[in-house]
């Protein structure tokens, strides 16, 4: 059906169908201080607009919203109906508390203080 509109038509819906995916997507690519909304994400890559992205490849930072989940090593690996594709090769998930210490500390610390009654 899509072959019977007008060109411009046509391109207009690609638009408004990529802006709706990336309205929707909360995860996000992060490099340095760039952030690069994810369109599709799947256990071996992901996919982002070839407009927005430029040839990301090496360490990256995968958030969904505020949350960190993982650093990833990444290549671009194909190109395909205006998406660029990525490939992981491997991902790291993102820690939840601070390393632990390598040191013995000399006294420990108080869990919490308690009230003058």
């Amino acid at each position: 059906m899509s072959e019977f509109l007008p060109k411009e038509v046509r391109e207009e819906l690609e638009s408004a169908r990529k802006e709706t995916k990336r309205r929707r997507s909360r995860m996000v690519v992060r490099v340095g201080d760039e952030d690069f909304t994810i369109l599709r994400h799947w256990e071996g890559g992901f996919a982002l607009d070839v407009a927005d992205a430029p040839g990301l490849r090496g360490l990256v930072d995968l958030y969904d919203g505020g949350r960190h989940l993982c650093q990833a090593l990444i290549v671009a690996s194909a190109e395909a109906d205006g998406e660029r594709v990525f490939e992981v090769k491997r991902t790291t998930p993102a820690a939840g508390a601070a390393p632990a210490a390598d040191f013995v500390r000399d006294r420990p610390e108080p869990a919490g203080l308690l009230p003058r009654n």
